[in-house]
């Protein structure tokens, strides 16, 4: 069998002069797939994280990924269970909330939404003695986010009075 014009046995088919190539393309493949098997378990993930704080009037709760990636959507679910009655409570966020994220909605309705100080914030109306209030809000990570870490602080208020803060810190991978 003849040879294709403009090949060579010793070139094309034994590679030699190419054997460093091989190497090469291994060593991208396996980084490669040392990516993939990071990512399957759940490094770059967006496995969601509860954090909590508790006083004599209020227990917070808030269950959210605290690490993203862009172009993701997730959700964030926010418990507020008053032991006493809350007569405005308001939950207040770190604006990093809304950094290069979208938020698509807020579910139920706050009775209002305002700027506190350039955070946002949530008014949830009274809270009776016993009584939970679910606040669900569903994000979208802009695709061109950077790397970083962002503050994701909530507070609860009941009217002028601070019941409650948690700190909380979300990983941004690009």
């Amino acid at each position: 069998m003849a040879v294709p014009q403009g090949l060579t046995l010793k070139h094309h088919r034994d590679l030699k002069g190419r054997e460093a190539r091989p190497h090469v393309r291994q060593v991208l493949v396996a980084l490669l797939a040392a990516v993939l098997v990071l990512a399957l378990l759940n490094l770059f993930g967006q496995g969601v994280d509860v954090s909590s704080a508790q006083s004599s009037v209020a227990r917070l709760e808030v269950s959210a990924p605290t690490k993203l990636r862009g172009g993701i959507f997730f959700q964030t679910r926010i418990r507020v269970i008053a032991s006493e009655e809350i007569e405005n409570a308001m939950l207040v966020l770190d604006p990093d909330w809304l950094e290069d994220i979208t938020l698509n909605t807020a579910a139920p309705a706050p009775v209002g939404e305002a700027s506190r100080d350039g955070r946002i914030a949530f008014e949830l109306g009274r809270i009776p003695a016993g009584d939970e209030h679910r606040l669900y809000l569903q994000f979208q990570v802009n695709p061109t986010i950077d790397l970083g870490t962002r503050s994701q602080d909530i507070e609860l208020y009941d009217g002028e009075d601070l019941l409650l803060s948690i700190d909380r810190d979300a990983l941004v991978w690009p």
